[in-house]
């Protein structure tokens, strides 16, 4: 633990979408080992024939790491299962003091090869349930003495490189981080920290595998631990620190005197350089 960090998670309430596998199962992990509750919200109540996991395995993982856990069957597109994922957190722990926006698609597609099904997809997943689900926390936040916002999105890069790469995309992720920031703003006299979070390079999970590039990105990113680490990190910092902010998962580590990063390397031994870099970073 740095300096910079309080063992504030210790029976801290987290409520996160998604979180079955990868960078969100993680995090959750992580939290769970601090001491953290965790309710998650995610639609994986049955194996899929291509995703590893479920929402009830991830609340297995969450208790042999040593938490509590209340997996919720739902989706952060439907206004009554999020509604039905705070009252679970205030049900099960009496509290509620992080939300952990992880849910996310993705569609890298072109404008005139993207169908309007998937870009609706993108628009209600990342931005309005980014928004409905940190809205339908923020009363009961504004009652924790730690309270926290955390979305799995980058920071605003305009650069036309990224605004014509995937604009769908772009827009989608970039849609979870302007309602964090403006959340971060709005409720900043109520001690309520928002922040985002994103990497350098990509992250070995699911989405990298079946819709980036398979085996060969696979084995030049690195592990979701390297996410999971900087966002206990940053949710353990001081609220001044951290809120209104859109912090680079690296540069975290870094000034947690974290600097040799090569034990998140998926495939041990890959140097630093040899890494593929993540999207929206320069």
């Amino acid at each position: 633990m740095s300096a910079r960090q309080s063992p504030s998670l210790r029976d801290a309430t987290v409520l996160m979408s998604g979180g079955s596998r990868g960078i969100g199962l993680a995090i959750a992990v992580a939290a769970a080992r601090q001491g953290a509750n965790i309710v998650m919200l995610a639609k994986t109540d049955a194996p899929h024939p291509r995703l590893e996991g479920t929402v009830h395995t991830a609340a297995d993982a969450v208790r042999a790491a040593g938490g509590e856990a209340r997996p919720v069957v739902g989706d952060v597109r439907r206004d009554e299962d999020v509604a039905r994922a705070v009252a679970t957190a205030i049900d099960a722990f009496g509290r509620l003091d992080v939300v952990i926006n992880n849910a996310s698609a993705i569609d890298l597609r072109g404008t005139l090869d993207l169908d309007p099904g998937r870009y609706d997809l993108m628009q209600d997943i990342n931005v309005r349930g980014t928004f409905m689900l940190s809205r339908a926390a923020v009363p009961h936040l504004r009652e924790s003495p730690h309270a926290r916002i955390l979305s799995l999105s980058p920071p605003l890069n305009l650069s036309p490189r990224w605004l014509g790469a995937h604009t769908a995309y772009t827009m989608a992720k970039y849609g979870m981080t302007m309602a964090t920031l403006g959340i971060a703003a709005e409720f900043a006299g109520a001690g309520l920290a928002a922040t985002t979070l994103w990497p350098r390079t990509t992250i070995a999970t699911a989405a990298v595998q079946n819709i980036l590039g398979g085996d060969r990105i696979m084995a030049v990113s690195r592990t979701p631990e390297i996410y999971a680490d900087a966002a206990i990190e940053v949710l353990t910092r001081p609220a001044a620190e951290v809120s209104g902010r859109s912090l680079i998962v690296e540069d975290v580590l870094a000034e947690s005197g974290v600097t040799d990063l090569s034990a998140y390397a998926a495939v041990p031994g890959t140097p630093d350089e040899a890494l593929f870099p993540d999207v929206f970073l320069d």
